[in-house]
């Protein structure tokens, strides 16, 4: 760990925890209130565009590689002349708007058309339409909605997955490139469309039991669901995270921010926070990937935010970059009031280069936050209000949110209470029901546990997933969550994830999924070389030899000692459920259908089975 600890000022709302027991449950909040909040969020733009008319809502690069920006001011005229044409067409929340592709400003334009007249619309991951095969999911999601439009920025390139899922009764509506054999509107009709009265009506029939968006869940345990986002759950979140975090009133923040919308971090907490607060987003093109990443690192030489987001791989790009380049992180860090990670846990080595990092070239530390939440909290639930924080700390809970902790077996299971909780999954009745418990809590099957059990105001560690975990033949717990965590740390860079076996048998094993990128410029093979050539290159099979018998060695019990491994050679698909859009994966899924492989690993003898060396 390194020895300064000198942070750059932040204004935390630090607060007081209070826990009280009932049943046998432990209930936990704190003890400030929630503080009133909009009826719905556009009464947000329409306030920033009356007080800062030309500032900079969100910027975007164009194909010359300048920043097309959109004022405030802009951005409400927008909202207003898209709205007139949904209201045109009858659109509602059972006929929604589902946007097909990913960030940009026709898209929030058309997502801040739909609030305020009251349209529900529903961003989907481009991976359903661009990256899977057989088009399964994203066609049980139209099922389900049963749109009344379907936009997307680039015709042609959606146009098979349109094909696929929508017959010529649902428009579709394309920034650019119409397909040539499907009818199709021009996003351009849409934004002159003339605004009538019936669009000041319609905004003001909108309330906070209006439903918004819906947000459809990764999938990362199961099929994904419809979660209903009401105007409520956004404008409570948004004001228990300006009470969380009051430094936002003292000056708009500046994000520069690639986090995919049809997700809720990225499209709730981080274009909500800007809206807001009457802030100002650039819109990344870039992402964690050796192919983009580059693009991320120029726009960063070029947008210094107040406030930067990221997942652990991004961050981990992030931090090597600021290593090297003292001219990028004297920019990066000139006006950073915070970081903030989420999605993952983040290592302590890659916590502690970014620290470096900014001492090194601005003499102090910045923040770094995170805290819980999910989607179907819209999505903010506990936030860590301290600066000395360390890997895995979750935080309180915010003002307004009352959470349950319920025994699972060895764990405690959080679950959520408050008005930022949805009110329950689209069209699913049966799973809205098995969602809350009788006391009317959100069950969220994630475990915590308090960072110190004599001082609740230190708040909670995150604990795994419930619903992850497994026995040993022995009827000895696993805790997946706690042990993957460890396998990633221990196996960076050459680890992209790991699937953690052993259900029903004597002792713990892996399925690794390898760095690709890494792991061939380790081995030495040339570029054309196969997989199952550079898995078998001595440097390779060398490092995860090791790796496993570190592993081993750290284990104190047979719960958390590995014993053997695999590498997997076939990477994880999307179409069977393996993996999510954002890269999360299924652990379940994995397991089921490499069934084979997991058996395998425990009885055959096939040379790839890496065993300890006890």
């Amino acid at each position: 760990m390194l020895s300064s600890a000198r942070y750059r000022q932040l204004d935390y709302a630090i607060d007081t925890v209070q826990t009280s027991e009932k049943n046998g449950h432990t209930y936990v909040s704190v003890a400030q209130d929630l503080a009133a909040y909009p009826e719905r969020l556009n009464d947000r733009l329409v306030h920033w565009a009356a007080v800062a008319p030309e500032r900079t809502f969100m910027a975007k690069r164009d194909t010359s590689g300048q920043w097309r920006h959109i004022s405030y001011a802009q951005a409400l005229d927008k909202a207003r002349h898209i709205g007139q044409a949904l209201l045109d067409r009858g659109l509602s929340a059972e006929r929604p708007v589902v946007i097909l592709s990913g960030n940009d400003l026709e898209h929030a334009m058309l997502a801040l058309a739909c609030q305020h007249v009251g349209v529900a619309y529903a961003p989907i991951s481009p991976a359903y339409s661009l990256v899977s095969q057989d088009f399964e999911k994203l066609r049980q999601i139209v099922k389900l909605l049963t749109p009344g439009l379907v936009f997307a920025a680039h015709g042609e390139q959606f146009a098979n997955a349109m094909r696929a899922v929508c017959d010529a009764s649902v428009e579709f509506v394309v920034t650019e490139a119409p397909p040539a054999d499907r009818a199709a509107t021009l996003f351009s009709a849409l934004e002159q469309t003339p605004a009538t009265a019936a669009v000041d009506v319609a905004y003001q029939a909108t309330g906070p039991e209006t439903i918004a968006k819906f947000l459809f869940t990764s999938g990362s345990t199961q099929q994904p669901k419809g979660v209903i986002n009401t105007q409520r759950m956004l404008c409570s979140n948004m004001q228990m995270l300006a009470q969380s975090w009051p430094f936002l009133a003292q000056e708009p923040p500046v994000l520069l921010d690639w986090l995919p919308w049809n997700h809720t971090f990225g499209g709730n907490k981080n274009v909500n926070l800007v809206l807001y607060n009457g802030g100002t987003l650039y819109i990344d093109d870039g992402k964690p990937t050796p192919q983009l990443i580059g693009i991320t690192l120029a726009n960063l030489r070029e947008i210094a935010p107040t406030i930067y987001f990221n997942v652990p791989k991004g961050w981990e790009e992030v931090a090597r970059a600021l290593e090297s380049d003292a001219a990028l992180s004297q920019h990066f860090h000139s006006r950073l009031q915070l970081q903030f990670y989420g999605g993952a846990s983040l290592s302590q080595p890659i916590w502690d280069k970014l620290h470096a990092s900014a001492e090194a070239t601005v003499g102090e530390r910045i923040v770094m936050g995170t805290g819980l939440g999910m989607t179907e909290t819209a999505p903010c639930a506990m936030f860590v209000l301290r600066a000395n924080v360390r890997a895995g700390d979750l935080g309180t809970p915010c003002p307004g949110m009352e959470i349950k902790l319920v025994t699972n077996g060895d764990k405690q299971e959080v679950r959520y209470r408050g008005p930022n909780v949805t009110p329950g999954y689209w069209r699913a009745p049966e799973q809205t029901q098995n969602a809350f418990d009788d006391e009317g809590f959100f069950c969220s099957g994630d475990a915590v546990k308090w960072r110190d059990a004599n001082n609740p105001d230190l708040g909670f560690v995150f604990d795994g997933r419930v619903a992850e975990d497994f026995k040993l033949n022995t009827g000895t717990w696993v805790s997946v969550g706690p042990l993957r965590a460890r396998v990633l740390h221990e196996g960076a860079p050459y680890v992209f994830d790991v699937v953690i076996t052993g259900h029903d048998q004597g002792d713990v094993g892996l399925l690794i999924l390898p760095n690709v990128i890494v792991c061939r410029q380790l081995s030495g093979c040339a570029p054309q070389a196969s997989l199952a050539d550079v898995y078998a290159a001595a440097p390779v099979r060398e490092f995860f030899q090791q790796l496993v018998d570190r592993l081993y060695r750290l284990g104190t019990g047979s719960a958390t000692r590995v014993v053997r491994a695999m590498v997997l050679q076939e990477p994880p698909s999307i179409d069977r459920g393996e993996i999510t859009d954002k890269g999360s994966i299924n652990q379940r899924a994995v397991l089921t259908h490499r069934a084979a492989l997991v058996a395998a690993l425990y009885v055959g003898t096939d040379a790839a089975i890496i065993h300890a060396s006890k």
